[in-house]
């Protein structure tokens, strides 16, 4: 009974997801598997590396029209923290509003708050923290 529990447990709170695409090159590698702890927004540092669905705003870097996309990248300003210079959508001398982060992918080519501009909290899924079968993130 304890081992089910524990089992149950582990799958509510851990998920493995795959790397697609250089958006976190060098760290992390296209095809490579992390373990991902699921976390709320409340529960993020500046730095932790993050799976989230990106905002839905129109433009060129709109999310898929047809709903794939988890993204991963690392959060560089968390809510009532400064917007980070560059930040798409950000005014001058701002803060990340309530329930939004700002992330970046490791690649300076990477699609992200750049582009994006704030990502929603809500649509976390939560932190990476180790690689399948490997080392620590």
């Amino acid at each position: 009974m304890t081992a089910t529990l524990a089992t149950v447990h582990i799958r509510k709170s851990f998920l493995v997801v795959a790397v697609q695409g250089a958006s976190m090159a060098p760290t992390l590698r296209d095809g490579e598997r992390v373990v991902v702890r699921r976390r709320p927004l409340a529960k993020l540092s500046r730095g932790d590396i993050v799976v989230l669905k990106p905002p839905q705003n129109p433009g060129p870097y709109a999310a898929d029209r047809h709903g794939a996309g988890w993204n991963i990248k690392r959060v560089a300003a968390l809510p009532g923290e400064p917007v980070p210079a560059g930040t798409a959508g950000a005014g001058p001398h701002g803060t990340v509003p309530a329930g939004s982060l700002v992330v970046l992918g490791d690649n300076p080519d990477s699609i992200d708050s750049r582009h994006r501009g704030f990502f929603p909290g809500d649509q976390l899924l939560g932190t990476a923290v180790r690689r399948l079968g490997g080392a620590r993130i």
